[in-house]
């Protein structure tokens, strides 16, 4: 009887090891399989299309470019290489006050003979209209090639602008750049602070002391983000513009703050835990030796709880990475490239809780936001890829 228990146990956990990995490796196929599908997405929104008179040479134009043309920023047609002509932009509404319901026939037969007539009698125009009315046929008009959304177009772009039209703009450098700057800030300040205090906790603190600060530490780590973001927002976004003398107090350095704020109890708690775990033999030994409290602290314990403390930051920087609620109520929430940490910036998280509710789903505002996902999820798991190899090799070097 007993061994069927231990063999029905042992079978369960097996079981629950099996659905938990594959569970894992589905989410992570279905991550990458949604935001794969934005490169096979035109760069211009979807069931629209560009069109130009036929005498006109321009054959196609960047996303960037047509955003540019379509904000004003390009008024002629010689910036794009054709003739020193003002550029005339056609939306699609405006066919709409030139005729009447009765000349676009019934249920709009004659829209795209309109459209044509328009684009005929203006070579300097560009018509923004939706595919369905194209007109066909129609030697006077010729349509722009448009290609799919490119890697470079994602990684490399310098504008987030996903509901821009006619071409949304999906570079998420601003927004990569942003997520790097806050990270790194708030890493840089929490992991000596944190063990240090792990340090102080495990090796130099009495059991009184610890029983009290311990427990208030991994208190902190209960505490919602929503909690955290509006103690940054109240308290210390007013004394970061106070003291930097700034416009506003929502910057990358607040983010830092915060965040570094929020990873400090998972790093205390474990790295001491780690600390704790070296065998008092050891320590006697090296105390035995003639070293002091302190190299036994530096040549004995950090090299044996290398590995624990490795676990530590590698947490403490997922928290870090991954937080969304506090970063987004104090970083500003502004999709540029920054040029210091003084200022407001967005960061990869934050933009995907902020735009994942207002995307049609299958769209390529949807995958661009899937496809951030999969941006956060390899960057997390190079960072704890490169750890543990670090920890690995200090540990072989001892």
């Amino acid at each position: 009887m007993k061994r069927l228990v231990d063999k029905l146990v042992e079978g369960m956990l097996k079981m629950s090891g099996a659905v938990t990995s594959i569970t894992v490796l589905l989410i992570i196929l279905f991550l990458f399989k949604e935001g794969a599908g934005l490169f096979s997405s035109s760069t211009i929104e979807k069931g629209y299309t560009l069109l130009v008179n036929s005498q006109n040479p321009i054959e196609e134009l960047s996303p960037e470019t047509m955003k540019k043309v379509f904000d004003g920023q390009i008024e002629n047609w010689k910036d794009l290489g054709a003739k020193n002509e003002q550029i005339r932009i056609f939306r699609f509404d405006e066919i709409f006050s030139i005729y009447s319901d009765e000349e676009l026939g019934a249920d709009f037969a004659l829209l795209p003979q309109k459209i044509a007539e328009v684009i005929a009698s203006d070579a300097t125009i560009i018509a923004y209209i939706p595919q369905k009315y194209v007109p066909k046929d129609y030697s006077s008009v010729k349509e722009l090639k448009h290609r799919n959304i490119s890697w470079s177009d994602y990684f490399l772009g310098k504008e987030w602008l996903p509901t821009a039209t006619p071409a949304p703009l999906f570079g998420i450098l601003p927004l990569l750049l942003g997520t790097l700057l806050v990270s790194i800030i708030a890493i840089l300040i929490a992991i000596p602070l944190g063990v240090g205090v792990a340090i102080y906790l495990a090796e130099i603190a009495n059991e009184r002391t610890r029983k009290i600060l311990k427990p208030a530490i991994e208190l902190l780590a209960g505490i919602p983000s929503v909690v955290y973001g509006f103690f940054g927002l109240v308290v210390l976004v007013p004394i970061v513009q106070k003291m930097g003398g700034l416009a506003l107090g929502e910057t990358a350095f607040t983010g830092s703050l915060i965040l570094a704020v929020m990873a400090l109890p998972t790093i205390i708690s474990i790295a001491e835990d780690a600390m704790r775990n070296t065998p008092k033999a050891m320590r006697d030994a090296s105390l035995a030796l003639g070293a002091t409290h302190w190299q036994t602290i530096y040549r004995v314990v950090l090299p044996y709880a290398s590995s624990g403390i490795s676990a530590a930051i590698v947490l403490g920087i997922g928290r870090a990475i991954g937080e969304t609620m506090a970063v987004l109520m104090v970083t500003g929430n502004a999709a540029v490239i920054p040029n210091s940490m003084f200022e407001s910036v967005r960061t990869i998280p934050a933009t995907i809780a902020a735009e994942l509710g207002e995307a049609p789903g299958g769209g390529t505002h949807y995958q661009s936001l899937f496809l951030l996902g999969c941006v956060l999820f390899i960057i997390t798991l190079i960072i704890s890829i490169l750890t543990e190899a670090i920890a690995s090799r200090k540990v072989i070097k001892e």
